[in-house]
């Protein structure tokens, strides 16, 4: 069964072998999707026929937005702590205990329909693939079955018992590091594509978080970081080093961290909401880009420091304070994401790819920085099938 779309003002490919841009973004469009993938890519004009036909009237389509970082599986509120960042509270990562001792006392029933629920948010705003890690467990047995559920919502979940020192560890480190590596990995890896560790400023040294991602990668995980979020420090040099996929925040970058970087694989992931909800400083996505850095923008939704779901919201916050043109926004959260999380069948609509696409109630995909906080998700399509649709 072939379906033809059709009356595209604006159609976002991200395809390099078209010489259109960096979006290879084509007027006047079509395109073709059957059993899932993108079979046909052209001209509205030359478009062969097809079993059925959907006429999008003049609307536009971008690739499905791929949210390469999310923390999802959690309990209970911090609206209370944000609230108190707002009035002069500076962000820690010692909040995050909060979400654990909620999260440890939740019920798997509680914590499954929390993903969920976050998870169909996501899809309303545009996003047809996404990440989430642990780390609000700590311990082996809520480490354990955060992932057992979040591997029931995506197949991008990541290995995090290296967020912070839980308190009942927080007079001995080594221990929980080495706990960490040791029986949390080994019950945990099964669960996991990843492996990520908090590197920064009231977390995990450079070389606490080095022992632990290389205990990862020795298991079959693959290595990602949080890395210069608080402070200045070594996670970028780490994330080189070990070949991590991404390194993600980079918020406080020296000029040699950036010349790592651009000298390898490892996209630089940024994460605009949590600027936003700690009043942090931007980092300069723009820097990044004209020196030759890949980057990716992901929602890093979480309870206590960026608590949105919403693509859309951070590209607008990514043009806005972060420097980045509108193009650079939307690739960096549709193929940026997918090179983060090393996935070749998504963020692009080319032949032969995912048939993940995004339609818009709008003529083209920048007025999407152009109308923050408009909802312009007009329908999300997985593998050609719609999740959501909008009632407007």
């Amino acid at each position: 069964m072939t379906t033809l779309y059709t009356g595209i003002s604006s159609l976002v490919t991200n395809n390099p072998e078209l010489e259109s841009g960096l979006l290879g973004e084509l007027s006047d469009a079509a395109f073709i999707e059957q059993d899932g993938q993108i079979v046909w890519v052209g001209s509205a004009n030359d478009a062969p026929d097809a079993d059925s036909e959907v006429n999008l009237d003049g609307k536009s389509v971008v690739p499905g937005f791929v949210d390469s970082h999310a923390h999802l599986v959690f309990a209970g509120d911090r609206s209370q702590e944000f609230e108190a960042r707002m009035s002069g509270k500076e962000y820690s990562a010692a909040g995050i205990m909060t979400t654990v001792n909620a999260t440890r006392q939740a019920t798997d029933e509680e914590l499954d329909e929390n993903i969920a629920t976050r998870a169909i948010e996501m899809y309303r705003s545009g996003i047809t693939t996404f990440e989430t890690k642990s780390g609000y467990g700590l311990n082996v047995a809520d480490e354990l079955r955060s992932l057992r559920l979040a591997v029931q919502h995506t197949e991008d979940v990541t290995f995090m018992g290296a967020h912070v020192v839980p308190e009942e560890f927080k007079n001995d480190k080594a221990a929980y590091v080495s706990l960490v590596k040791g029986e949390m990995l080994e019950a945990c890896a099964p669960y996991s594509r990843w492996i990520d560790v908090f590197c920064d400023q009231g977390a995990f040294d450079y070389d606490e978080s080095k022992a632990i991602l290389e205990a990862g990668i020795a298991h079959g995980l693959l290595p990602r970081i949080h890395a210069n979020q608080l402070a200045q420090g070594r996670g970028v040099e780490l994330a080189v080093e070990l070949g991590c996929a991404s390194a993600d925040h980079c918020t406080h970058l020296s000029s040699k961290d950036i010349e790592l970087l651009a000298s390898r694989n490892t996209v630089a992931t940024l994460l605009p909401g949590a600027e936003f909800s700690t009043r942090a400083q931007y980092p300069d996505a723009r820097r990044l880009w004209d020196n030759g850095v890949t980057v990716a923008l992901a929602t890093d939704c979480n309870p206590g420091s960026s608590y949105t779901t919403s693509m859309p919201f951070c590209i607008a916050v990514a043009v806005r304070d972060m420097h980045f043109t509108p193009e650079q926004a939307l690739w960096s959260a549709t193929m940026g994401g997918a090179k983060a999380l090393q996935r070749e069948d998504v963020g692009m609509l080319a032949v032969g790819k995912a048939a993940d696409f995004v339609i818009l109630d709008a003529p083209s995909f920048r007025h999407i920085a152009y109308r923050p906080g408009v909802d312009l998700i007009q329908e999300t399509v997985i593998s050609g099938t719609s999740i959501y649709r909008s009632n407007k």
